[in-house]
């Protein structure tokens, strides 16, 4: 997999090829559907899949103030586009200029001049061009008038709705990580930076990693089971998104506790992905109640989240 973040000098092992062109935010299952077409058609031109896409989001530069969080990074997002057989991943950045060229310009400029693309699939949905003045229709004439072969993919269904990143992203934002499971092709995933906290959790016996610089969109509040990565490895974790009223911390934190993890954390990068949600922030009466129902939290964890990774000799967690 080749990751680019421009377009000038491009070698011919990423040209000739098939071409598919968009945010790719999520890389949901409408979109695997789009790779797995763009895979084909560049397998029979003998050619790479090539996607095209934009960091930022063009909304983030059009209208800030509206620009939704983003639900992946960007080389998150290129892992899972090679996953699904991707060879080029073109993470164009978005600009004034980029923004300014009209639909033939664009198709003109990057499609034909510097990629020399020979063939394209996109969705249905697709628009491109100054203002979105481009749709799969304009498209559709202008590969015809270059004789590039244009293959329009139908929407995933689900629950007889189209997937699409907006409709998991309302998902996301309301914590019903199970539905976005059966929309994603894995797991919502979120990634942060390890930082001291309050050391509440290591009192407790729940030693956790408090995370922050999460670029991407929080699940709603509550407890969550997952899973947790650390240098490649995995942990079953559950997570908590909110403040911790029993305590009347009223701070909205992320933190996760790897279950049968030990060693140091501050200052590492960690990544999360969110299996199913267990159940709403409540306030306790007690810290032994709290104790009771956090045991509870780490059953079900270790159920949904399980089986738990093998790991050799650690050292003592520190929160």
């Amino acid at each position: 997999m080749k990751l680019l973040r421009d377009l000038d000098g491009l070698p011919d092992a990423v040209r000739h090829g098939a071409m598919a062109i968009g945010n790719f935010d999520g890389v949901h299952l409408g979109h695997a559907r789009i790779i797995q077409r763009l895979v084909a058609q560049a397998r029979e031109l003998g050619g790479p899949a090539v996607v095209f896409t934009f960091d930022p989001h063009p909304v983030k530069l059009l209208r800030p103030d509206r620009a939704p969080a983003p639900l992946t990074w960007t080389e998150r997002k290129m892992d899972l586009l090679a996953e699904l057989g991707a060879d080029v991943v073109i993470a164009y950045p978005t600009d004034a200029a980029l923004l300014e060229l009209s639909p033939r310009e664009f198709f003109d400029r990057v499609v034909r001049r510097k990629l020399d693309a020979r063939a394209m699939v996109e969705g249905p949905n697709f628009f491109f061009g100054h203002d979105r003045q481009g749709n799969v229709k304009t498209l559709g004439e202008f590969c015809r008038e270059a004789e590039i072969p244009l293959v329009v993919v139908d929407p995933v269904l689900v629950d007889d709705q189209p997937v699409s990143s907006s409709r998991v992203r309302v998902l996301v934002s309301r914590g019903a990580v199970d539905d976005t499971r059966r929309m994603l092709t894995w797991p919502y995933r979120i990634r942060g930076t390890v930082v001291h906290g309050a050391g509440r959790g290591r009192d407790l016996g729940f030693p956790t990693a408090n995370l922050e610089g999460i670029e991407t969109l929080l699940p709603a509040e509550g407890i969550y089971a997952g899973r947790a990565y650390v240098d490649g490895r995995s942990w079953s974790a559950a997570i908590s998104l909110g403040p911790n009223p029993t305590f009347d911390d009223g701070r909205l934190k992320a933190e996760v506790h790897l279950l049968d993890f030990c060693g140091m954390l501050y200052g590492r990068t960690i990544e999360v992905d969110f299996l199913s949600r267990l159940r709403d922030i409540q306030r306790f009466h007690s810290v032994a109640e709290l104790v009771s129902q956090m045991d509870r939290d780490l059953e079900a964890t270790r159920r949904i989240a399980s089986p738990p990774s093998v790991h050799n000799e650690c050292q003592p967690f520190e929160e």
